[in-house]
């Protein structure tokens, strides 16, 4: 008796995570806008374990070696609580702070501009801060993904064209997701078990019109093929897709293209 040949199963569909994922999928998102009373921007972002407050404030100055250009000027800062991992992480205290933690809040400030009209905003600047409460991994593309839906409300709250539709001084949204190769497979958004694992780890920051601002990718003692390559960049802009949408659904009607 000749048994039936069994069908072809998409390697999608049945591989899974430690966490019970496949390959392609986010960890559970979810955002809380408007999480504090006091900045014109704030976000809570929870990305599985991951947590990050982001908040944005607006000054009526520059920094001084912009003054007078007639430009404004979005940045960054980036930091990890204390009881934010285990063990403790230590403040930043007397203006010292850690390469990494310089390297993440720069990426963070160029992502923010590379959407903004910078002339358009005027002789303003304004201060995104991404504080980790809690770290599982993608603790910088969570601050990204957050800073911007704070960023919008706090150039909301500028109305600068008097009116409550006015076009906001963007091109643009902005999201990140961390892909990898853990066990020789590509996977979207890495937590911390999955991240110390990875033999290839990148972060992918790209607009929600599908343009790439920042591809940070690293072999971890490996190399990685183009095809691999393919393979990751495919699944971030799978992830940022989903990621725009998320931010959309946050903003609702100030979602501003």
């Amino acid at each position: 008796m000749c048994e039936s040949p069994q069908p072809q199963v998409p390697e999608r569909l049945y591989f899974m995570r430690h966490d019970k994922r496949r390959k392609d999928q986010l960890r559970t998102i979810k955002i809380k806008r408007k999480y504090t009373r006091v900045s014109p921007g704030s976000v809570l972002i929870e990305a599985g374990a991951t947590r990050v407050l982001c908040t944005a404030s607006v000054e009526a100055n520059v920094p001084a070696w912009l003054a007078g250009a007639g430009k404004g000027w979005v940045t960054a800062e980036y930091s990890m609580l204390p009881g934010s991992t285990s063990p403790r992480k230590r403040r930043d205290r007397g203006g010292k702070i850690d390469g990494r933690t310089t390297e993440i809040q720069r990426l963070i400030g160029r992502s923010l501009r590379a959407v903004v009209d910078l002339e358009a905003l005027g002789e303003q600047m304004i201060t995104v801060d991404c504080d980790v409460i809690e770290a599982d991994g993608g603790t910088r593309t969570a601050s990204i993904t957050g800073a911007f839906i704070a960023l919008v409300d706090a150039l909301r709250s500028i109305k600068t064209g008097g009116t409550k539709k006015s076009k906001l001084p963007l091109t643009d949204s902005v999201a990140a997701v961390s892909v990898g190769i853990v066990d020789g497979r590509a996977v979207l958004d890495l937590d911390y078990h999955e991240d110390v694992a990875a033999a290839v780890d990148m972060n992918v920051v790209m607009t929600g019109g599908g343009r790439f601002v920042e591809v940070q990718g690293t072999g971890e003692e490996a190399t990685f093929s183009e095809k691999e390559l393919s393979d990751l960049l495919r699944l971030a802009k799978s992830g940022i897709r989903q990621l725009t949408a998320e931010q959309k659904k946050t903003l609702s009607r100030s979602w501003p293209f």
